[in-house]
């Protein structure tokens, strides 16, 4: 007899739902409910698992109670958020997602993972893959950006970095795909609000992501809070239990969110605490987070022969083994057994600084404003996210919360040293004081460059910072016009930098800023990134993962749009088009400059004509025209020109990467399945279809920079 059986022939009805219950610890709170003491409950039994502990001497201190003192000795699991680091805080996720380095975003969970394993932990609650089309959503810096295509190799790397190649390691986490499925288009972008999505929507934007971290061999998964088409994702049956479970044969841990099996009352489809557990349960939930609905309503339940003890069974055996895998059974201490090397922390800065400035998206640069001219002797920094260190590291820090992180003018001083830099926050990030404008302004005067520093707090993105309009917030925009004007009156150009967990509607600031820099939120090593990417240390290679709208109004805005049967014409009144703004976005995805100057050219496709195991081979000549070293990201589009359900305008299939020195030229080249064209017919059944395929190719989805070839399929 195994193990697991044998633990489950021997454990009472409340040491059973006690594995099945997971509390916070006094560390961290990161909901509504603030958990009590349980250091009783774990000698009980009554509560397995533990979320916000950190540290390896209070983890291994809760563990010893667990294993030592509890009648059964059964580990506990013991996770945090570890959403973009633990300690050492890389860029948010939607800016990492814009290096389009598969490598780099398995290392960077790699990191996070062994930082946090060191401080006991075995579980994170990321990735999370939930595809955003809407800026206004506060969760948008979680994820990975718009497309679903780029969703499913973010998952797959991450779910590697995270649980590495043996999962019982002491530098590995379980990682936990969230949050399943379709958190991403909540109405009106308002964080925790309902859902209404097609069939098709959800089976060809939302749920590729999971399907590859599942593939890719993720440990856990957590339901959205949210409902879909009116039945709440923590009591789903047909897309946990029917879909998960049965289709796509997943064995791993389910897991709620915080409170989630208890907010089904709220949602109306449950009447108590026993109804929700009822639910929850039946739809495969395992582990039931900070309601405390199993504990206190599966007794009920199965008294009224609602649930079976079998399918609390079926719960229980999925966490022990969960357990066994990470070798807490085998040695429930060996995660900060001993300490990392004192090397560790500054190498993780130093890759926290290369991510960051590979992540910076230059936007725009006008007349060559950037990189700075190597002689700068005075320089202005101003904004009120110039100095400001701590809103860096950007929402959902974990445990980076009181670590150090740099500044941009702290960057900037020790990147010029002999640079005289003048500074002054102007205005604060959202009051609505412009007291402090006039002075801030006359700062510029004489000045060879302005680095005007705006954006949002940190705490402006991430869970529950829904914004109805994503723009510059408080008196920013008042001082970015004083500014503007008072150093284009001197000829002195103005390079803005904004901070952001989210695409932000800025049209005004985008025509009239020489230069201008999406520094999104980059961690600890911020003002070294930012730094190293306006002094030209490096060259800009960041793109954006979503689109910039030009007005709210155009929200939800992604490439991947369908056609219409009236397209946009500007001659004709009657398609489909806005009277007071383009229907194009600000900047598209995949959007970025360089410090080159990139031409395509010799698109080749073989062979033209493809059956479904064919391969195609895609080839783009490039070359730098430009002044300065650089790295191009080059992407591969495909769109079906006739088929049997309508199918979006663009579809991306593939990236890569390029590096050229001034004038020289190179090719790329990137393999596309013909398998990969297949796509959901009228029934959502898998189809290939004979018929002629458009092969796109360029250096973002605007549709006029890309490079065209068809070929047939048969």
């Amino acid at each position: 007899m195994s193990r697991i059986d044998t633990l489950l022939g021997r454990m009472t009805l409340a040491e059973k739902l006690g594995q099945l219950t997971m509390t916070a610890c006094s560390h961290a709170v990161t909901g509504p409910v603030i958990a009590g003491n349980t250091t009783r409950a774990i000698i009980d039994g009554t509560i397995g698992n533990l979320l916000n502990l950190v540290g390896a001497g209070p983890v291994h201190e809760m563990q010893r109670l667990a294993v030592e003192k509890s009648r059964l000795g059964i580990p506990l699991l013991i996770g945090l958020d570890i959403i973009h680091g633990h300690r050492t805080l890389f860029p948010i996720p939607l800016a990492e997602a814009g290096v389009f380095d598969e490598t780099l975003w398995e290392r960077t969970a790699r990191e996070a993972a062994r930082e946090g394993a060191a401080e006991g932990l075995a579980m994170t609650f990321a990735p999370m893959l939930d595809v955003s089309r809407d800026p206004r959503w506060g969760r948008t810096a979680e994820g990975p950006g718009e497309d679903p295509w780029l969703n499913a190799r973010i998952a797959q790397a991450k779910v590697r970095g995270f649980q590495g190649s043996d999962l019982s390691s002491a530098d590995s986490l379980a990682a936990c795909a969230k949050h399943f499925v379709a958190y991403g288009p909540v109405t009106a972008g308002r964080d925790y609000a309902a859902v209404d999505i097609s069939e098709r929507a959800l089976r060809e934007v939302h749920l590729p992501g999971f399907e590859a971290a599942i593939g890719a061999g993720v440990a856990t998964l957590m339901p959205a809070f949210t409902d879909l088409n009116g039945v709440p994702m923590t009591a789903h049956v047909l897309l946990l239990r029917d879909w998960l479970r049965g289709e796509m044969g997943w064995g791993g841990v389910i897991v709620s969110d915080y409170n989630a099996i208890a907010e089904l009352i709220k949602h109306g489809i449950a009447a108590d605490l026993v109804d929700a557990a009822v639910l929850a349960l039946r739809a495969g939930v395992d582990i039931d987070m900070m309601a405390d609905a199993y504990r206190k309503g599966l007794p009920v339940a199965l008294e009224q022969g609602r649930v079976t003890i079998e399918e609390i069974n079926a719960c229980v055996r999925r966490v022990l083994r969960l357990k066994d895998r990470l070798g807490l059974f085998d040695d429930p201490y060996r995660r900060g057994a001993s300490p990392e090397p004192a090397t560790a922390v500054a190498e993780r800065h130093a890759l926290a600084r290369d991510v960051g400035r590979r992540a910076v998206v230059m936007l725009k640069n006008e007349r060559d404003t950037l990189p700075l001219p190597a002689v700068v002797k005075t320089l202005c920094v101003i904004g009120p996210l110039a100095d400001a260190s701590t809103e860096m590291k950007g929402p959902w820090w974990g445990a980076g919360e009181h670590e150090p992180a740099v500044s941009v003018l702290g960057g900037l001083r020790a990147a010029l040293p002999e640079t005289a830099i003048r500074h002054a926050a102007g205005v604060a990030i959202e009051s609505d004081d412009e007291s402090g404008i006039e002075a801030a302004a006359a700062l510029c005067d004489g000045v060879d460059a302005v680095l005007l520093c705006l954006g949002e707090r940190a705490t402006m993105s991430g869970e529950a910072a829904s914004r109805a309009t994503p723009a510059l917030p408080g008196r920013q925009m008042a001082f970015a016009k004083a500014v503007t004007a008072r150093a284009h009156d001197q000829g002195i150009p103005v390079v803005a930098i904004l901070f952001s967990g989210r695409p932000l509607v800025i049209p005004w600031l985008s025509e009239h800023a020489d230069a201008l820099l999406a520094a999104w939120f980059l961690g600890v090593e911020a003002g070294n990134a930012v730094a190293d990417v306006v002094t030209g240390l490096v060259s800009p290679s960041g793109r954006t993962a979503m689109s910039w709208p030009r007005a709210v109004g155009q929200v939800p805005i992604y490439f991947g749009q369908r056609p219409t049967g009236r397209p946009m014409n500007p001659a004709d009144h009657y398609t489909s088009r806005y009277q007071d703004v383009a229907n194009t976005p600000l900047y598209p995805f995949g959007h970025g400059l360089t410090y080159g100057r990139f031409h395509y050219d010799a698109l080749q496709v073989v062979p033209r004509h493809a059956g479904e195991r064919d391969t195609l081979k895609v080839s783009v000549r490039l070359r730098n025209e430009g002044a300065r070293k650089a790295e191009e990201t080059i992407f591969l589009f495909v769109h079906d020109k006739l088929s049997r359900v309508t199918r979006p305008l663009l579809e991306l299939k593939g990236f890569a990467k390029l590096r050229l020195r001034p004038g020289e030229a190179g090719w790329v080249e990137m393999d596309l399945p013909a398998a990969e064209l297949r796509y959901l017919g009228p029934d959502l059944q898998s189809l290939f279809e004979a018929g002629e395929v458009e092969i796109l190719v360029g250096p973002s989805a605007d549709p006029t920079a890309l490079l065209r070839q068809s070929i047939d399929l048969f």
